[in-house]
C-alpha cells in the first residue's frame, strides 16, 4: 500500500463521504464501505461469472489481500504479505490462487481525487499486469480512494494498540476494494492487461 503524500491526507481528512460499517458474515465481523463505490477500468481478460475473486491492495512493501466466497457476497480480510524478490513473490501468488481455488484478482487502482491516474496509478497497472502474467488469470481493477483510510478508522474504533493496526491496516483495506467490486456487480471491461511477462 502506498504511503500517502501530506496533501493527499488532508484531502482525505477533509473527504467525509466515505464511512464503514461492520457485517456478520462466515463467523466474524466484516467490514463493508458504504460509500458508492467507483469502478474504473475493471479487467484484462473477462473476469468469469463464477467463482471466488481475490482482492489485492497494492504497495511496494506490503500487499494486503482479502477474499469473497464462491457466491461473491461478502469480502473477508486474508493476510498481508511482504514483497521478497519477484521469482518469490509469484510463487506466493500462484500458491494463493491455486490454494484459494480463485477466479481472478481485483487490484486496487489509486485514482487522485480528480478522477486521474497519476504514478501511483501506473504502478498498481504494472502489478496487475505482472500478477496476471504470473498467475494466467483476469485482473480488475477498482478505484481504492479513502480505503486506507476507512481502513484506519475501523481499526481504531476496534481499539487496537499501533502496531496492531498497522498489522491489520493493509488487508482490511484489500477486503474494502474487493467488497466494493462485489456491490457494484463485478462489471466487466474492455481495458486490457497485457498478458506477457513484466516486472512489478
Amino acid at each position: 500500500m502506498s504511503e500517502p503524500t501530506q496533501e493527499e491526507d488532508r484531502e482525505t481528512r477533509r473527504h467525509g463521504d466515505t464511512e464503514t460499517k461492520t457485517q456478520k458474515g462466515s463467523g466474524s465481523d466484516l467490514l463493508v464501505s458504504s460509500s458508492p463505490p467507483l469502478v474504473v477500468s475493471p479487467s484484462p481478460l473477462l473476469i468469469p461469472s463464477a467463482g471466488r475473486l481475490l482482492g489485492v491492495d497494492f504497495g511496494a512493501v506490503r500487499v494486503g489481500l482479502a477474499v469473497c466466497d464462491p457466491d461473491r457476497r461478502i469480502a473477508s480480510a486474508l493476510d498481508t504479505y511482504t514483497r521478497r524478490t519477484p521469482a518469490a513473490d509469484a510463487a506466493f501468488f500462484r500458491k494463493l490462487a491455486a490454494d484459494e481455488r480463485a477466479a481472478a484478482w481485483v487490484v486496487g487502482l489509486a485514482i487522485s481525487l480528480n478522477g486521474t491516474e497519476g504514478p501511483k496509478a501506473k504502478e498498481c497497472r504494472a502489478f496487475g499486469a505482472w500478477l496476471a502474467a504470473e498467475t494466467g488469470m483476469p485482473v480488475a481493477f477498482h478505484d481504492e480512494r479513502f480505503t486506507t483510510a476507512a481502513a484506519e478508522d475501523y481499526l481504531r474504533g476496534a481499539k487496537l494498540s499501533p502496531e496492531k493496526r498497522k498489522a491489520l491496516r493493509d488487508r482490511v483495506a484489500a477486503q474494502l476494494i474487493l467488497q466494493a467490486f462485489l456491490d457494484a456487480g463485478c462489471p466487466p471491461s474492455p481495458d486490457p492487461v497485457p498478458t506477457g511477462g513484466g516486472s512489478a
